[in-house]
């Protein structure tokens, strides 16, 4: 997102996840009938509903991409906002949904069970591996698309496969951290990273290192403060670009560059 200069798609795609899950706690209560505790199928309905949102919606605008129609900020702009409209919608027919989005809004980290984190592990794992073994293909289509058609790839068809990775990534993420979380270290490592470093693979470890640091600082924060994790968390990694921001104008200010 940060690279490709689509930083908005990081907002609205975990608001699509998070309308997603809504939608599902509301068809569980329609179907089966009041909510009693968040059930091993409940919990799976939910996960399907956040990745069936977040697919359809970015398969929705990397078709408009390219197709090269409107704007792309008034796309994610207008997917945002109503994403967000059927989430609060979604909700008010189910109060107790609401009350489970709350905690995910919030980042409740530490109700997060010993299986979800598993799930997500193993999910996040499999990202890793398709990004690795496919790394070339993504950043030529990524930063050169018109070099990729000329070497003969399908531009359209890797670009949907990285969608549909990012959405994967975002909706299991959504599930178990809650789209503040997902959202504040899809961007604010990145950022920093991109501050810091010229090349790719640098700029690869920087990011998740600074993810690291982040995680670990604002749990600290948290259980010395006594502070709600996930918001800590994300306080924490946004804290470290504005620092490095400040830091990088200073050396630079002194003719100075960043390696």
């Amino acid at each position: 997102f940060v690279l490709r200069r689509m930083i908005f798609l990081g907002v609205a795609l975990p608001q699509l996840s998070a309308a997603g899950i809504a939608f599902a706690f509301l068809v569980h209560r329609t179907v089966v009938g009041p909510h009693v505790h968040l059930e091993v199928g409940e919990r799976v309905l939910a996960r399907l509903g956040a990745s069936a949102f977040t697919l359809c919606g970015i398969l929705v605008l990397a078709a408009f991409e390219r197709r090269g129609r409107g704007i792309v900020e008034a796309r994610i702009g207008a997917t945002y906002a109503a994403a967000g409209a059927l989430t609060i919608l979604f909700l008010a027919a189910d109060p107790w949904g609401e009350a489970q989005m709350v905690n995910l809004l919030k980042g409740d980290l530490l109700a997060t069970t010993e299986k979800s984190l598993t799930v997500l592990a193993s999910v996040l794992g499999a990202v890793v591996i398709v990004l690795l073994a496919f790394q070339k293909e993504f950043l030529l289509v990524s930063f050169d698309r018109d070099l990729a058609v000329v070497f003969g790839k399908a531009a359209g068809l890797w670009d949907t496969v990285l969608y549909l990775v990012c959405g994967v990534t975002i909706s299991f993420g959504v599930m178990t951290a809650g789209p503040l979380v997902t959202f504040g270290f899809l961007v604010a490592p990145p950022l920093t990273a991109r501050l810091l470093t010229r090349h790719m693979m640098s700029f690869s470890v920087a990011s998740a290192a600074l993810g690291g640091v982040a995680s670990f600082a604002g749990f600290y924060c948290a259980y010395r403060y006594d502070w709600p994790l996930g918001p800590a968390e994300v306080a924490v990694a946004v804290a470290l670009l504005v620092a490095v921001g400040a830091a990088v104008r200073l050396w630079r200010a002194f003719g100075l560059r960043p390696t």
